[in-house]
């Protein structure tokens, strides 16, 4: 490496926004008892920031493009640090809902400006191994953000998993605005807002109609309404694409199986991954009665293995093609939510580690590969817009599966608990009900109900594992000529992946 001062910068960026997609996870039950927050509420805690980042991804590096990375990428950490201190003051659940959604906007800015960044600072080997050591930071954020999130949370309390990210974030704009070079996509660029407003509204009414299916049910009218909307949306969308000059994805980079399997890939193992992991929190606090630091010690062999197995396997699995590096993690990870559904009335936190085990494996394997595999299904200027597509899946994977889980395991426990006292305890309530409903009914339908949600999320895995494996092949790819150049390009000098 010429200089490690950019892929410094950009990954401490890059650590803190991905961490603070899990890091509430196991703060969830005090968040709870301190807001007043129903199920609904915890699920917008964490929704609200993925599907900010989701929604606004693309978006917002086609404006980085025009307005310059480095500029985008200083003004989104502000916003974040600024968000992040809203976050721990918040008095109400409706406070914290949506200050963590200006977290999602300022982590779109930083997100978003990642890969162009590394794009400009780096050529040849020095970009590969940027990449790769990138990949491997996402993998390991994700995974960390329970842990960390436990011990700040047992520690000085829930509101400092947001105050940590003030010093952080002021430390990240110093060393890019030092060492990272200012970049910006050739003159004559537009932002295609109308593609980001569809795409937007597509991505929010699809997660909240999921949110509503779960308390109200999947055919009551809002539900049908909202999802009706989401349909609308994306029609709207694809009805943009297809005739702005420069898309936020160009339809036509989907008439090649191998990204679009990527994007299979990507969605899927966001979900499949970490989609349950909120009630796997809640019901090892509230349930189990652990402590917020034991509780997040339970998801050690999720994050362990996940980061050994991205150490190693970047060096043992060197030229062994994406198709089967991604294609099989998924499946391990599919897998692993298969090995989860065991859990019964009498089950301790023990029942969990074959499955986190081997969700571990398989996201060691998968996150590191993702955006690689991304870059050479398309032409080289389309790069950017390859890597921010799978940036994007990947946390509205997250965002869906965390609604559609939570829906999936409060309809199960509905079925013995009924439907309030079932949100209530899903939603780290079960003290609460201690009266009403024996410690054996609580715990048989919190089992029940995770067992479901496992078992949906171990199909999805599998489900997109199996698409990988069919759809991302090595192919030559179409000349560049075929899909022009569009906004978010890692770089105008792109080399073949």
């Amino acid at each position: 490496m010429r200089t490690w001062g950019p892929l410094t910068a950009v990954c401490l960026g890059t650590f803190m926004l991905l961490l603070d997609v899990t890091i509430v996870v196991v703060a969830l039950p005090d968040m709870a008892r301190a807001l007043d927050a129903s199920l609904s509420d915890l699920q917008w805690v964490i929704d609200g920031y993925a599907l900010a980042l989701a929604a606004l991804l693309l978006g917002v590096g086609a404006a980085a493009d025009v307005l310059g990375r480095r500029r985008l990428n200083v003004a989104g950490t502000a916003l974040f640090a600024l968000a992040s201190l809203g976050c721990g003051l918040a008095t109400n659940a409706d406070a914290l809902v949506a200050a963590r959604a200006l977290q999602g906007l300022g982590a779109a800015a930083m997100f978003a400006t990642t890969l162009p960044l590394l794009g400009a600072a780096y050529q040849g080997r020095d970009r590969s191994f940027a990449l790769g050591v990138w990949g491997a930071v996402s993998g390991a954020a994700a995974a960390l953000g329970p842990i960390v999130g436990g011990l700040l949370t047992e520690g000085p309390g829930w509101r400092w998993i947001f105050f940590v990210n003030l010093p952080v974030s002021v430390a990240s704009m110093w060393l890019t605005l030092r060492v990272v070079p200012e970049s910006k996509a050739p003159a004559g660029r537009r932002v295609d807002w109308a593609g980001t407003v569809t795409f937007a509204l597509f991505a929010g009414a699809l997660t909240y109609g999921v949110v509503r299916a779960g308390t109200e049910g999947w055919t009551s009218a809002p539900t049908v309404v909202t999802l009706g909307i989401a349909v609308l949306a994306l029609a709207a969308f694809v009805a943009v694409e297809r005739r702005v000059a420069h898309p936020l994805l160009d339809l036509r980079l989907l008439r090649m199986p191998a990204f679009t399997g990527v994007l299979v890939g990507a969605i899927g193992y966001n979900a499949a991954a970490f989609g349950l992991m909120p009630y796997l929190s809640i019901w090892l606090q509230t349930v189990l009665g652990m402590s917020p630091v034991t509780g997040s010690l339970v998801m050690l062999p999720l994050a362990a293995t996940s980061f050994v197995v991205a150490a190693i396997g970047g060096r043992l699995l060197h030229g062994v093609p994406a198709r089967l590096t991604i294609g099989v993690g998924l499946l391990l990870i599919g897998a692993g939510g298969v090995a989860l559904a065991v859990l019964d009335a009498g089950s301790s936190w023990g029942s969990l580690v074959p499955g986190l085990t081997l969700a571990g494996i398989g996201t060691g394997l998968v996150s590191p590969a993702l955006g690689g595999a991304a870059l050479a299904a398309v032409p080289p200027a389309n790069a950017g817009m390859a890597g921010g597509a799978v940036n994007t899946f990947r946390q509205l994977g997250y965002a869906v599966g965390v609604a559609a889980f939570g829906t999936v395991l409060t309809s199960r426990m509905q079925d013995s608990l009924g439907h309030d006292a079932a949100h209530t305890v899903a939603g780290g309530g079960a003290a609460a009900l201690r009266g009403t409903l024996s410690d054996h009914e609580v715990r048989a339908a919190f089992a029940s109900g995770l067992n479901a949600g496992a078992l949906v999320a171990g199909v999805v895995g599998l489900v997109a594992g199996v698409a990988v494996l069919a759809m991302v092949r090595s192919a030559r790819k179409p000349p560049e000529a075929v899909v022009p150049a569009a906004a978010g390009s890692v770089s105008e000098k792109q080399p073949q992946p």
